[in-house]
């Protein structure tokens, strides 16, 4: 395991966020959010949650290019997500990225893609490497999502309701429960749901004086 720090220059931060808006852009492109794995630290934790008890979560480089933009990802070729609005955090080395979620498919009633409604984001942690292959870079050390399951769930229904659903978002759709690789029960998650500093206290702000 490589140590890391957050003695991150806005600046840094910045120009860290445009390449990872870019490569997001080139893994829509190509239907494949594998090419996103390698902006992760080699034992990045990744998460978010489906249900009170089954939540999922890829912890290291490699779970997370296989599970959590592999196979949870599989199947949404065409889909799109839009980061619209993102808010800095450059003293703790923190990203909170808030983005829409469109199909690319068309809805014949309304002329508008299919989208998954509420407010859908990612929550990341940003640290300089130190030690290992990647001295020096800034990486990915914690993801935490979150997105409306129940908006999803209607979204998926109109969208086969309307025939267009395409067979690789078919076997998608088949793909759930605690039987899928990175798939947990609460008790059971290798990374905690708030990410591990925020777990372990690092950004609690002091409380109401009296």
């Amino acid at each position: 395991m490589t140590g890391t720090t957050t003695d991150l220059t806005r600046a840094e931060l910045e120009a860290f966020w445009d390449g990872w808006l870019a490569v997001n852009r080139e893994a829509e492109r190509q239907g494949d959010w594998r090419v996103l794995a390698e902006e992760y630290a080699e034992d990045a934790s990744y998460g978010w949650m489906y249900s009170v008890d089954e939540h999922f979560m890829a912890v290291g480089r490699d779970q997370i290019r296989d599970w959590a933009i592999g196979i949870e990802m599989d199947g949404f070729d065409g889909w799109h997500y839009d980061y619209v609005a993102t808010v800095m955090d450059e003293k703790n080395g923190m990203v909170v990225g808030f983005w829409k979620q469109r199909s690319g498919i068309v809805d014949d009633a309304t002329g508008k893609e299919y989208e998954i409604l509420g407010i859908g984001g990612s929550w990341f942690g940003i640290e300089r490497q130190t030690g290992g292959a990647d001295d020096g870079q800034l990486k990915i050390a914690w993801q935490r999502d979150w997105f409306d399951m129940p908006s999803t769930a209607h979204t998926f229904m109109e969208i086969l309701k309307s025939g267009k659903a395409p067979d690789t978002l078919l076997a998608r759709m088949k793909v759930s429960g605690h039987g899928v690789p990175g798939h947990y029960h609460l008790a059971d998650i290798p990374s905690p749901v708030w990410p591990p500093p925020v777990e372990a206290g690092l950004h609690v702000r002091p409380g109401p004086t009296a």
